[in-house]
């Protein structure tokens, strides 16, 4: 076994390596780059056509449940 001076040496390496670490590998420059591309994954741009296109698929949808309800009124009615 070491002294009291090894073991306070030892235990500062222990406190001081992963706080360094930690310091080192979270500066901004290291992973800003990473962060822009998984958040362009997980959330691309949105396509103006593509939601054109949902809009217009939701509104003839509406349109034809509409009118069938009215068929099914006017057939009803009879």
């Amino acid at each position: 076994m070491g002294s009291w001076k090894l073991e306070v040496f030892k235990f500062a390496l222990y406190i001081s390596f992963p706080v360094g670490l930690f310091y080192v590998f979270n500066q901004p420059q290291y992973f800003e780059k990473w962060v822009i591309e998984k958040r362009r994954e997980m959330y691309p741009p949105v396509d103006e056509e593509k939601r054109r296109q949902f809009r217009e698929t939701i509104t003839n949808y509406r349109r034809q449940r509409m009118e069938k309800e009215l068929l099914e009124k006017l057939e009803n009615t009879k």
